[in-house]
């Protein structure tokens, strides 16, 4: 069986050649008709036969299939990709003046079990490789690209997705090292974003593995015993360790971390949870994303109205800690934060 060519990150491609004697400038040539240009026939353009020949015998550049695709009323896409072992995973376009941010899937299902999402619901099936994080981006482009020519513009990518990133640390950050190449698609490292639940492993490796790239946490309470029920993880990894080590990760002067908050009706959304929570991150390098909570089918949770969430806001104002109420994208295809679920795929 060959093995896939994303699957490398430009490094990967570098020594490959040097390895097999071909000629050095096949990586450069082969990353920009891939990565720059987008392309998925093969190249044959500029490169000398031994290694047109080598990537053909060796490397397969096939791409995750596109099985369904939803478009929702606010021109929010959401994919159904099929994998090669029939496995599926949702990623969704979200359209923002004229661009687009894509929330990318990491895992088949999660193994994090947070009730506020659909995903958890799932389980925990398998890691997803690079190559097939990097198709999900590629495939969703090159979509645009034949549905809405001239929109082709994806300038964020987002792993908040299916999935806990930083539990599947390997392939993402592969993948994130594709995305940044210069020689490639060359994506801005402050226009990445990994969430994670508090997967402290995972954090420990970021400063040193993922220098550059934004990091979310799902915080969702400062109260511990609420967390606890929102995030099953807190129990192993509490808050006050999970923060501890995002304090120690060094930030540079364009970057920052996400704090992000689900807001569910009378569980969360109180005026003292609001002053709990903004004294907890006071003095930190903070952005606050209050999420309203999206329902999914059998959830047990609610939204709450308008004016609970923007008092909510009103009182973190006051810790001055800038915060958004993120709006709501895609949820009549259920493409919503805390929507997906490649199981469900009933509309």
């Amino acid at each position: 069986m060959k093995a896939s060519f994303y699957d490398l990150n430009y490094s990967d491609l570098e020594q490959l050649t040097a390895q097999n004697n071909l000629n050095h400038s096949a990586a450069t040539v082969l990353f920009n008709w891939h990565y720059k240009k987008k392309q998925q026939a093969q190249c044959v353009d500029n490169l000398a036969k031994s290694s047109l020949a080598f990537f053909q015998e060796h490397y397969d550049f096939s791409l995750p299939e596109i099985d369904t695709v939803h478009e929702s009323t606010d021109r929010t896409v959401k994919f159904l990709f099929k994998l090669k072992d029939h496995h599926k995973v949702e990623t969704v376009l979200i359209p923002f003046h004229n661009k687009y941010s894509i929330c990318l899937s990491s895992q088949v299902g999660c193994a994090m079990n947070c009730s506020f999402c659909f995903t958890g619901t799932q389980g925990l099936k398998r890691n997803l490789t690079t190559s097939e994080i990097v198709g999900q981006f590629l495939q969703a482009w090159r979509w645009l690209a034949t549905h809405r020519p001239g929109e082709e513009r994806i300038l964020n990518i987002v792993f908040m997705g299916q999935g806990e990133p930083l539990h599947n640390f390997d392939a993402v950050k592969k993948a994130c090292e594709i995305f940044l190449s210069q020689h490639g698609t060359s994506i801005a490292a402050q226009k990445i974003t990994i969430s994670t639940a508090g997967y402290i492993p995972g954090l420990k490796r970021w400063s040193q593995e993922i220098p550059g790239v934004n990091l979310a946490l799902s915080l969702h309470s400062p109260v511990e015993a609420k967390r606890n029920e929102l995030i099953p993880i807190n129990k192993k990894y509490p808050l006050e360790e999970v923060l501890a080590t995002i304090d120690q990760i060094p930030l540079s002067k364009k970057q920052f971390i996400t704090y992000e908050y689900i807001l569910i009706k009378d569980f969360n959304d109180k005026p003292e949870d609001a002053k709990k929570l903004g004294a907890l991150l006071t003095g930190k390098s903070a952005y606050i994303n209050l999420i309203p909570f999206n329902a999914f089918p059998g959830s047990q949770y609610q939204r709450p109205d308008l004016d609970t969430i923007e008092q909510f806001k009103a009182i973190l104002d006051t810790f001055k800690i800038p915060t958004l109420i993120r709006t709501t994208k895609g949820d009549d295809v259920l493409a919503a934060c805390g929507q997906l679920n490649s199981k469900k795929h009933n509309l």
